[in-house]
């Protein structure tokens, strides 16, 4: 009877240990957190501007969102949108104006967040050119990158001031826009930014006057949003939502400490294109100003701006059809938040 008592006794702890195990491990399956992949292709290569991307990685604030980030970089500046629309990366960095011309064309892309809030590409005339506005262009060789909307955005800022857009010599100098101004082979640039072209150019002795063209007819648009797929944010809502969650926190220690930020950038420069780090520095003290908004928690876009800027891309001609602007954009972050 002892036997068969201690035999029972046995079996029923076996039983209790095995129970306990399964649960410990079920338990465990539970609190383990799934780490799941994003991809996004920068505008460009790394600098300034994506320092909230950098510092999220660095501070773990992506890993604590259960996503390992794969940060890319652009063959051709018209990569992001194109890889993007074609699910061959998660997100991209882009424009929002060529987020309306996509959507207009039937490419379906999406924009998630404002990155930049405000127009980085201004009217650059050498200070000692006697240029004071738009309107003094009259005659003169102005340098362009080879995009229409440069065109479209100085054509309007030209006639807004009374002047004479076709009186304008435009001239296409594609990527070389400091060298033709530097060696005065054009009398302005329009498609440099203001926190890069400038800053370099004035860093190299050739000190600019910057004109916005929000100051002469152009509407305020974002320069930079995040961009996805149509496809993609209907299987990736939350997992975007997570993303940009992470962002905005490397964004709030960026602004409170951007020389911390720019540490962690430098840090993971490109060999092929190596940042200084003074002109980063004057960069990104153009570039917070313009990416965050006291009102406005980080990336929320107004469907005013869309609908805005959409309808002065068609008024110019540049969209052939007018598209439906809340498409075009939804918010990963709410206006309350």
């Amino acid at each position: 009877m002892r036997r068969s008592f201690f035999i029972g006794f046995m079996i029923s702890c076996i039983v209790f240990i095995f129970a306990g195990c399964t649960q410990n491990n079920e338990e465990g399956k539970k609190d383990e957190k799934t780490t799941e992949k994003v991809s996004i292709m920068l505008d460009w290569y790394p600098n300034a501007v994506h320092s909230a991307i950098y510092t999220a990685v660095e501070k773990g604030y992506f890993t604590k969102e259960g996503i390992d980030v794969d940060i890319k970089m652009p063959a051709e500046t018209n990569d992001p949108l194109r890889l993007v629309a074609a699910g061959k990366v998660d997100l991209a960095i882009s424009y929002q104006p060529q987020v309306v011309v996509s959507r207009a064309e039937g490419i379906p892309v999406v924009s998630l967040a404002a990155f930049v809030r405000h127009p980085l590409d201004h009217l650059m005339v050498p200070e000692t050119s006697h240029i004071n506005s738009p309107k003094d262009l009259e005659g003169k060789n102005i340098g362009y990158s080879s995009i229409e909307i440069e065109e479209a955005i100085l054509n309007v800022m030209v006639n807004s001031d009374g002047g004479d857009y076709k009186k304008v010599n435009m001239i296409d100098v594609g990527w070389d826009l400091i060298p033709a101004i530097s060696t005065e082979k054009v009398d302005g640039i329009i498609g440099g930014y203001i926190n890069h072209e400038r800053v370099l150019l004035e860093k190299e002795g050739h000190p600019m006057i910057t004109i916005n063209p929000v100051d002469f007819g152009v509407p305020d648009y974002y320069e930079l949003v995040l961009v996805a797929s149509e496809k993609g944010l209907k299987e990736n809502e939350e997992l975007f939502k997570r993303f940009w969650k992470a962002v905005s926190k490397g964004q709030k220690d960026v602004t409170k400490d951007p020389k911390g930020g720019l540490n962690i950038l430098l840090g993971q420069e490109n060999e092929s294109f190596p940042l200084d780090q003074d002109v980063e520095t004057e960069s990104l003290n153009v570039l917070l100003p313009l990416m965050n908004d006291d009102e406005l928690p980080f990336g929320y876009q107004d469907e005013a701006v869309w609908a805005e800027v959409a309808n002065w891309l068609f008024d110019t001609g540049i969209v052939k059809e007018k598209i439906d602007v809340k498409d075009a954009y939804m918010n990963l972050v709410d206006k309350n938040d």
